[in-house]
């Protein structure tokens, strides 16, 4: 778990979330504009949980079959993975302290 973000699709997904037991994917598209004023809040996001946390990132428009199974209605959408399973989510674009609190209880606490 490095301290960088995983560009994801739909062939690599399911391996991802079995190498990594905590993870947290940023569902986003390219057009989307919040969701690219997220992309450096989870940078830093995942600087600060480098070895402990996973992030890896899905461009909706390119993996539909993703936002189907997971059911993804809004983007920006963060969904916190813990061992393979959904474990919450977290849509919109929100600061860097309420994503960290929700990554903190959910992920490691």
């Amino acid at each position: 778990m490095s301290g960088r973000t995983t560009e994801l699709s739909e062939k690599d997904f399911d391996d991802f979330l079995k190498k990594n037991p905590r993870a947290v994917v940023d569902f986003w598209a390219t057009w989307c504009g919040p969701c690219r004023a997220m992309a450096p809040i989870i940078e830093r996001l995942s600087e600060k949980h480098s070895g402990k946390v996973a992030f890896g990132k899905v461009d909706c428009d390119k993996n539909p079959g993703l936002v189907k199974r997971f059911k993804v209605m809004a983007i920006p959408t963060l969904i916190l993975f813990k061992d393979g399973e959904n474990a919450a989510d977290v849509v919109g674009l929100l600061p860097d302290a309420e994503i960290d609190e929700k990554i903190g209880e959910v992920l490691l606490g």
